[in-house]
């Protein structure tokens, strides 16, 4: 079993370059079957889930060549056959292989999906699309079975009872080949929506309207090879903020695209937090008072879910009391119970995540119960005084590139340790 072992209370500076976004890259290596030719994907993050993508895309003939943070891929030689259940069943994001397959064979049979639980996250309005568009759904054990009737796909005016960013990018993926019009209305508008269409667009697709409420997809018969660079990510950009802001001594956080997080710095402002932001980076000072604040988060543009739990030790520091609730995942509460370990005061309320500060954290055994809850012991860890040890890290590794790397370089006290 490995671990994260951090002696907290050291003085954290210097500079941190923020990866490129996992929750883009998780779908531009699944869209990539879709392609006749080579493309090449630049910035990839060096995080877990990207090297279960690999393992699955070797495994359906891609051939694939890794060098740093450029991957290679040639999808020419992916057979049309099951998925494989165990890699699928390791990560959420698996669920994008419905969508590329359907498009590029007319048929998929894949094992359901995994990942963090953070309560219901079902994949009906990724079948009512494709289904809209003449695909069969049925199952078999633990696999699913998508087959187009016609053996095609066809367009299909769809729209999505929630706001979805799986199920948008989900029907692009399928729509990009299909014969026909999609159109997909109430569609999610996050910037890694923007990036994969960005991809397909470049491949040859056409897709209008990415990042607004509306694309439109007129369905291409091929799709060639490209160079894409993938978008920085706004959910570590956020996260190494709230660091800073929580135990740093003045950091610099770089490739940021700020337009990615300007609910989310309205939110520390709120605080007093005091920034500086330049074009593509982001000073945080020093912090010598915060105020409480109250969070909600919402779809994008709002303050996004994954940014909750790592901004949370942060708002522990800060004078009052305040309340935290998550109305895309409610269940996403794992990092309070840790939290309180350590001595925060801290607590869940019907709903809400309610706190009074400041506190004053002390090391303690923990577990990360998720992704991004790993991130807010992270930050906790490097706040209090003594040594916290962290479990569960696989968690933290799915979605943080180089995270032990990049926060020795700013000063921290941290190992993965071996147990």
């Amino acid at each position: 079993m490995r671990k994260i072992v951090i002696n907290g209370g050291r003085p954290l500076e210097g500079w941190v370059t923020v990866s490129g976004a996992k929750n883009s890259v998780v779908a531009l290596i699944p869209a990539i079957i879709l392609a006749d030719g080579i493309v090449t994907l630049d910035g990839v993050p060096a995080i877990s889930d990207v090297d279960s993508l690999i393992d699955i895309m070797e495994t359906m003939g891609a051939t694939v060549r890794r060098d740093g943070e450029t991957l290679e891929i040639d999808p020419r030689g992916v057979q049309d056959m099951p998925m494989p259940f165990g890699k699928i069943n390791s990560l959420r994001a698996s669920y994008y292989f419905y969508g590329s397959l359907l498009g590029r064979f007319g048929q998929a049979i894949v094992g359901l999906p995994g990942g963090c639980d953070l309560g219901p996250r079902p994949i009906d309005l990724h079948l009512k699309a494709f289904e809209a568009m003449g695909a069969t759904v049925s199952y078999e054990g633990s696999n699913m079975h998508l087959t187009a009737t016609e053996g095609q796909i066809h367009g299909a005016h769809i729209y999505m009872d929630t706001v979805s960013v799986g199920a948008t990018i989900n029907t692009m993926l399928a729509a990009v080949k299909a014969k026909g019009r999609t159109v997909i209305e109430n569609a999610a508008r996050e910037p890694e929506i923007i990036d994969v269409a960005t991809l397909l667009n470049n491949m040859g697709a056409h897709i209008r309207g990415a990042g607004t409420d509306i694309i439109t997809i007129e369905g291409v018969e091929s799709l060639h090879g490209t160079r894409h660079q993938v978008i920085p990510d706004r959910i570590e950009a956020g996260t190494y903020i709230a660091l800073a802001a929580a135990a740093g001594q003045g950091i610099h956080v770089d490739n940021v695209l700020y337009e990615h997080l300007e609910s989310y710095i309205a939110k520390l402002e709120e605080m007093g937090v005091h920034m500086t932001v330049s074009e593509d980076s982001i000073f945080v000072e020093k912090q010598e008072k915060l105020k409480a604040v109250s969070v909600k988060t919402a779809p994008y543009p709002g303050l996004a879910t994954d940014l909750q739990q790592p901004l949370t030790p942060l708002l522990l520091k800060a004078e009052g009391s305040g309340r935290v609730l998550d109305t895309i995942y409610e269940k996403r509460v794992g990092h309070v119970a840790e939290l309180a370990k350590m001595g925060a005061d801290i607590k869940t309320t019907s709903n809400y995540i309610s706190y009074q500060g400041p506190n004053q954290l002390t090391g303690a055994q923990v577990k990360a119960t998720d992704l991004r809850a790993g991130a807010a012991m992270v930050i906790a860890g490097l706040m209090a005084q003594g040594t916290t040890e962290i479990t569960n890290i696989e968690f933290i590794l799915r979605g943080y590139s180089n995270i032990i790397e990049k926060l020795q370089a700013l000063g921290a006290d941290i190992q993965l340790v071996e147990d």
